[in-house]
């Protein structure tokens, strides 16, 4: 869905950043609850929120006895198949040279097996994918040419992913962007350095200077019409080249048996540089099944989530006796303390977990809470769809990273 300019001025502002640095309070600051007691061995889905387009078609494979692999990728490959849908599969963002690049994980709970994919080119469905390299293969990950190679001998066809209004943003992107924008050093580098004259709350987005802003947003508007983009997703592009996304769907599903399994699938950051490689596909990092625990996922910075093994970490804090949210809660803290707590970096940072334990407890926790018009959520199916908050470790929204000089959202930094 396009997006018109009023909506982009209010939703993609900086918002106001209520920073709770206080970890240990932050989460009981954050309301609603985002966990629910379920009856033990009751079957259910939970996902991303972008998760939920799909859900209905696995709550029909886990309502009918099938397979929670099977019932996880249903949900994601709904999105892989979606055109529109930029985030995961055909028409996902490419990276810096025009190329869709996708990663994807699984873990199978009743027999303890796993399987994974990065860096995958013309192939569509890499959910489907992961489940070939695990039950087809000895291996549990393959990348690049070699995963391409193995998709094609198993029957997947090649196709071209670039659809051709992903093309177009990225041509948009590419004449608006003369520097390449992940190069150089990242966040978590002792040199980088932020601006002191950036406050850590910024103001709203219609308080910074709004006839630039204006003269800006005319500019790429006029591109995206001669670029040939539909004018119902004009501002959508322009959105997308100001905020690179990131777009990932994460799925975890366990039935009446207690069999549990998640999947990860992702286009991973738009714009990135070329054989970049997130957390989706990371064992332990994206995606993490133990039938014994339960099963974790993750959506945002990947390069955030791997440093802390996100979804592993989750299981584990939970076969220690944590529940659900406590856990989630306990490894964003993690991420937190790993830039010290500084909100002039942390500001820059998104990570939400979804977590569903073996006795159908589950919890959707957030580094951010998002704006109040529009709380972090995930989406749930126990035979009634819907979606919930997630429980939030800080107030506020994120920032994009990396900051354009040409951004206007996002002061420069030296």
């Amino acid at each position: 869905m396009g997006l018109s300019r009023r909506e982009f001025l209010t939703t993609a502002g900086f918002g106001s950043l209520v920073l709770g640095l206080d970890a240990g309070s932050a989460g009981e600051a954050s309301a609603p609850q985002a966990t629910s007691a379920k009856p033990k061995r009751a079957a259910i889905l939970i996902s991303s929120a972008n998760g939920i387009n799909g859900i209905d078609q696995g709550w029909q494979i886990l309502s009918q006895g099938g397979d929670t692999l099977d019932a996880a990728i249903a949900v994601g490959k709904v999105q892989e198949d979606d055109p529109n849908d930029d985030s995961v599969g055909l028409g996902g963002l490419p990276n810096e040279e025009g190329v869709v690049e996708l990663d994807a994980s699984c873990m199978h709970g009743p027999t303890r097996r796993a399987g994974a994919v990065g860096g995958v080119r013309n192939i569509k469905n890499v959910s489907l994918l992961a489940k070939a390299v695990m039950e087809h293969s000895g291996h549990v990950m393959l990348v690049g040419d070699g995963a391409e190679r193995f998709a094609v001998a198993m029957g997947f066809p090649r196709e071209n992913l670039l659809t051709e209004r992903s093309r177009k943003i990225w041509l948009l992107w590419k004449e608006s962007n003369p520097k390449h924008d992940w190069w150089g050093p990242g966040l978590a580098d002792p040199d980088y350095k932020i601006s002191p004259d950036i406050p850590s709350m910024p103001p709203p987005l219609a308080e910074i200077a709004p006839p630039q802003l204006e003269r800006l947003l005319e500019r790429l508007l006029q591109r995206a019409a001669a670029l040939g983009i539909e004018p119902q997703f004009r501002m959508t592009a322009v959105r997308e080249v100001l905020y690179p996304p990131s777009g990932t769907i994460h799925v975890s599903a366990l039935n009446e048996k207690g069999e549990i399994s998640g999947m990860t699938t992702t286009s991973g950051l738009a714009w990135k540089i070329p054989g970049r490689v997130g957390d989706s596909p990371i064992v332990g990092a994206g995606c993490y099944t133990d039938q014994d625990v339960g099963s974790a996922g993750a959506t945002g910075n990947g390069e955030e989530n791997i440093k802390v093994a996100g979804a592993h970490s989750i299981v584990e804090s939970m076969r220690h006796g944590m529940s659900p949210r406590e856990a989630g809660l306990e490894t964003l803290k993690r991420i937190a303390r790993n830039y010290q707590s500084n909100p002039r970096r942390l500001r820059y940072v998104s990570m939400r977990y979804y977590i569903l334990r073996n006795d159908g407890e589950y919890a959707g926790v957030s580094l951010w809470s998002g704006p109040a018009d529009h709380p972090a959520k995930f989406a749930v199916h126990d035979g009634s769809k819907r979606l919930e908050n997630c429980v939030a470790l800080f107030q506020g929204e994120p920032l994009p990273f990396p900051p354009q000089a040409k951004n206007p959202f996002a002061r420069p930094v030296p």
